[in-house]
């Protein structure tokens, strides 16, 4: 067995290439001449753009793809040479872990364990380290299906871990996770590379999980933008970070739209009320003219995106609005402040289980509302009885006026719906996808092309349209379900966790659209684990167990966070403490 001299990295890529052939013979570079190294014992992380590589790159230093030119040696073992010698020394944990839903979380490390040959012995002394790891000691008899997404999570991890591998790859572990299950995942990896010394390779799209790491490695379309550690790309946008108050009458998500096209600016993005704003050195102010700027400390994603503009305008690549979303003439936008989503009472039981409780809220014409809350909170659920895809057990639930459990058909005309698993045909391409959704709305003859021909240009989905829907990154795929949910022009659109594993640059452009959706007048309800994107609302409210435990605007839910500093609450703070607060037990329960 070879071993990796003391000192020695634990991975070591050198001009790595490696290619795939499209269903239109198209060859697609996923990696280009890619060099870098991890430390034995370190925490680094690959980071980049949907399409960038980083999936590939894992998958190739797992000894699951093979590179087309280059080198990659594992642990000291040549991958391409002896792939099954890394494979036998490593843990590796993909996006959707192989989980069965079927089996009981004892069942799912069993069956694992006996995967990997794992000692009854062995097995008596790792499964309680994992079980108080992870937390999920309690809940070894229930079935994985009935997990909540984090809970998932940490039984991948648990799995994954079971026979103590000597280096661990996790692509994208928290992707689709709430904050607090974000947190819990990320103090399992710190103390597994803290307590054990096991180095780690993580994908992830949250950039503030990059920022912990020793290093980084920087992807765009297969290409090494930077590497190193990560305040080496913070110190990119030093000097150029500001925050701006917006103009009276105007909100965040306004302010910030007008932005996003300045040649004087690189990146802006709502924050606490106000916008944090990238500057373009040696440009005019232009629409930042008219706003009060304050210097403001940079930080890793204000480097990103620097990082990111850099690449695109050496590409020539110039950053453009989405074209503007059309309004079907025979559409009648009632009059403004009109409540067009009304919840009262809302019950749904499945047996015993109560999924959502007397849940009760509003939604007016053309705002933006945002569902928040841990995974298994009852937001899906939620969303599905608002869309008529699952009938509520009590309550009143209506839709432009229409009672959705006497009228529904009419209702469901006017809604669009991007699920969390997005509905998308994997053995079709994106143009094949487009035509079946548009024939599914009733559209025909030209009204049909010109929707198709619209959604491919408003989406920028041109250059992929012979693709497999199973073979699109992330960011592509969130763009075609919404493409397809957009088809038929609703008033109503709801969002359910569509930005989840989605990078910055995807998810400030899908954004732009929401807020170009709700100006046309288009009400627009969103489920979200970024909590920066609830900045975004005009409206929140936070579930937890299928109560609404906190509902107001984002100032008004800040307000409920804590910090143990003097900086202001984030909208994470009060996420956890909102959490927090309602799972705490009551007096006399603690003194029980």
């Amino acid at each position: 067995m070879a071993a990796v001299a003391a000192g020695a990295p634990v991975i070591v890529c050198r001009n790595l290439h490696k290619h795939f052939l499209r269903k239109t013979k198209e060859n697609v570079q996923a990696l280009d001449d890619v060099s870098f190294e991890v430390a034995r014992g370190g925490l680094a992380a690959l980071v980049g753009p949907d399409g960038g590589g980083k999936t590939t790159l894992i998958r190739l230093a797992a000894g699951l793809l093979t590179a087309d030119a280059g080198e990659l040696s594992v642990l000291g073992i040549d991958v391409k040479a002896d792939p099954q010698a890394v494979q036998d020394r490593i843990g590796y944990m993909p996006q959707r872990f192989g989980l069965y839903d079927d089996l009981s979380v004892q069942e799912n490390l069993d069956l694992y364990a006996d995967m990997h040959g794992v000692s009854a012995a062995d097995r008596r002394s790792k499964y309680p380290q994992l079980m108080e790891m992870t937390a999920l000691g309690p809940f070894t008899r229930r079935l994985a299906g009935q997990l909540s997404g984090g809970m998932k999570q940490k039984l991948g991890l648990a799995c994954t871990l079971v026979r103590s591998p000597e280096l661990l790859l996790l692509d994208e572990p928290t992707v689709g996770v709430d904050p607090l299950s974000r947190r819990e995942l990320w103090e399992i990896i710190r103390g597994l590379v803290r307590d054990q010394g096991v180095p780690v390779l993580l994908s992830t799209s949250y950039l503030d999980e990059a920022e912990r790491c020793e290093q980084v490695v920087v992807l765009r379309e297969g290409k090494v933008l930077a590497q190193g550690p990560p305040k080496d790309v913070t110190a990119l946008a030093e000097g150029r970070t500001f925050m701006a108050t917006p103009p009276r009458g105007e909100t965040a998500r306004v302010t910030q739209t007008g932005l996003l096209d300045d040649p004087a600016v690189i990146d802006a993005s709502p924050e606490a009320g106000e916008v944090r704003i990238v500057r373009q050195p040696g440009q005019p102010d232009g629409a930042l003219a008219r706003l009060k700027l304050e210097p403001t400390p940079a930080r890793f994603e204000d480097g990103f995106m620097v990082l990111l503009r850099r690449a695109a305008a050496s590409d020539n690549q110039v950053q453009k609005a989405p074209a503007a979303p059309l309004v079907a003439k025979d559409v009648v936008i009632p009059a403004d402040h009109e409540v067009v989503v009304e919840v009262r009472d809302l019950v749904r039981r499945f047996g015993a289980f109560v999924a959502v409780d007397k849940v009760s809220f509003e939604v007016r014409r053309g705002e933006i509302f945002g569902l928040l809350g841990p995974n298994g909170a009852g937001k899906t659920t939620t969303f599905r009885m608002l869309c008529g895809l699952l009938s509520a057990t009590s309550g009143t639930l209506k839709i432009a006026g229409v009672d959705l459990r006497r009228g529904g058909a009419s209702a469901r005309q006017q809604i669009g719906y991007v699920a969390q698993k997005f509905s998308l045909y994997a053995q079709l391409t994106v143009a094949e996808n487009l035509d079946f959704f548009a024939s599914a709305y009733g559209l025909r003859g030209a009204r049909r092309r010109e929707r198709i021909d619209w959604a491919m240009a408003q989406f920028e989905l041109g250059p992929v349209a012979g693709l497999l829907g199973g073979q699109l990154p992330g960011g592509y795929t969130q763009r075609l379900a919404m493409a397809a949910a957009l088809l038929h022009e609703p008033q109503i659109l709801f969002l359910d966790e569509a930005t989840s594993g989605a990078d910055p640059m995807a998810r400030r452009e899908f954004w732009r659209r929401i807020t170009a959706l709700s100006q046309a007048g288009v009400t627009v309800i969103v489920t979200t684990h970024f909590m920066t994107e609830a900045e975004y609302c005009d409206r929140i409210a936070i579930m937890d167990s299928g109560r609404v435990l906190a509902q107001g605007t984002p100032a008004e839910i800040r307000a409920r966070g804590a910090t143990k500093s003097d900086r202001q609450p984030t909208m994470e703070d009060a996420f956890i403490a909102v959490i927090e607060e309602a799972r705490r037990p009551a007096p006399h329960e603690q003194a029980a």
